[in-house]
């Protein structure tokens, strides 16, 4: 098989990473990819967001699967261009991704489905929207409908800073068209992990439960960024739990798109609020998560290739996968600076001996080479991951490995999964928090 992966971070990195060890795969393609993918595969480059491009490779290298990582060529349509032609995607339609793409619609969903989540109104009307935050009162979530790179979430205190939002979001259009419309929804507390399930159409299979860890400071302190770790199991995640998140959340999710004729099919991310009555929606994301990801697939033992044609087949019913025993922890090191300004260009050295120690492997998520240097090139620069018997030596393991790299361009969270070890929970969180 020819496959293709389309991203350019760590996700990408796992995933071209894990199927490059099939069997059953002949060459694996990333686009557009960074340094780290290119040493296990080749880069192609061409954008994730350009779908022309993507489906013209993919037809002149007779590409048997592609697998889309982010989520935006998912929303524009890549697996309805791809389908046109006869190739497997394994992701939804876009007509399924507006269950990421739009917030209101993910909520209907809900509705519709009966699925657990916060209490919710959708406004495309400014004034609307405030009057009812006015009602309401605060703490109160305001969120921008549409895609707006994980930036689009307020989690106001006060109905002045609720009403400040809506004016940002709506009125200054400050995410652009993704705030055409709004969803004003009740804001919930407690530990939040993230659920994830491969999909095709009817039938899911659970691919696992992480911890994220958003904000920038150790202590959850500092802004909220794309993600400066992850840990597997979070604690939380019992089998109880699990079962009660497929039969409530995930399951009825595919039914009710089955109902409306937008089978989904693919990654699908259920982030949930352990709240004292059980699991609660926060949002569908229509992919697997980052770094999530590259927490997750390295406990997995199966063949994941098979997997994901039976997604696209329909055939996941007949497909079980076998994981490992211990656990998983990641850290992000990042250019300093992010999430707000940073440079690019800086040097690492140092990768491959922090690869060499035990249960260590590295992720690139925005390097490029330049000769022999890796260089850094982006916000979130390196994915250090580690596997153990518990999560303990597992963090212990990743962090040994993250100072064997020397990186003076670079920073990282200090405090992975330090909560889940100490007190054996997830550190609380609210719902506006990814």
């Amino acid at each position: 098989m020819r496959i293709l992966v389309v991203g350019s971070g760590g996700r990408e990195h796992a995933l071209a990473a894990k199927i490059g060890q099939s069997a059953l795969v002949d060459a694996v393609f990333v686009a557009p990819g960074n340094a780290g993918t290119g040493l296990i595969a080749r880069n192609v480059p061409v954008a994730a967001e350009g779908i022309a491009g993507l489906v013209a490779f993919a037809r002149s290298e007779r590409i048997d699967l592609v697998i889309p990582g982010p989520e935006a060529p998912l929303v524009l349509g890549l697996a309805d261009r791809l389908a046109e032609i006869g190739i497997a995607c394994c992701g939804p339609s876009a007509a399924a991704a507006a269950l990421e793409g739009s917030k209101t619609f993910c909520k209907e969903i809900c509705d519709q489905a009966g699925i657990p989540t916060a209490a919710w109104r959708g406004f495309t009307d400014a004034e609307a929207a405030r009057a009812y935050v006015r009602q309401m009162g605060a703490p109160i979530v305001v969120k921008a409908d549409g895609l707006a790179a994980g930036k689009g979430v307020v989690v106001a205190q006060s109905v002045a800073e609720a009403e400040a939002a809506i004016g940002a979001i709506m009125e200054e259009r400050v995410h652009g068209g993704a705030g055409a419309a709004v969803v004003i929804e009740e804001c919930m507390t407690g530990a939040e992990i993230s659920v994830f399930a491969l999909c095709d159409g009817l039938s899911a299979l659970y691919l696992g439960a992480a911890a994220d860890h958003k904000r920038v400071g150790d202590g959850d302190t500092g802004p909220n960024t794309g993600g400066m770790g992850a840990i597997a199991p979070p604690p939380g995640a019992t089998d109880e739990m699990i079962a009660t998140t497929m039969t409530t959340i995930i399951r009825p999710a595919l039914a009710a798109m089955v109902a409306r004729g937008t089978p989904f099919r693919g990654f699908l991310f259920a982030g949930l609020m352990l709240t004292g009555t059980g699991p609660r929606l926060i949002e569908f994301n229509v992919r697997f998560g980052d770094p999530e990801c590259e927490t997750l697939l390295p406990l997995l033992r199966s063949d994941l290739v098979p997997a994901l044609m039976a997604a696209c087949d329909g055939t996941l019913a007949h497909v079980d996968l076998r994981w490992s025993a211990g656990a998983s922890a990641t850290v992000i090191m990042a250019a300093r600076g992010y999430p707000g300004a940073y440079q690019k260009g800086s040097a690492i050295a140092g990768l491959d001996r922090a690869s060499a120690q035990e249960g260590v492997t590295i992720y690139h998520a925005a390097t490029k080479s330049a000769g022999a240097q890796v260089l850094a090139d982006g916000g979130r620069v390196l994915a250090v991951n580690a596997t153990g018997p518990d999560l303990q030596a597992a963090i212990a393991r990743a962090y040994r490995a993250v100072d064997a790299i020397d990186w003076p361009g670079g920073f990282c969270r200090r405090d992975i999964g330090a909560n889940a070890v100490k007190n054996g929970t997830v550190a609380s969180q609210n719902s506006g928090k990814r």
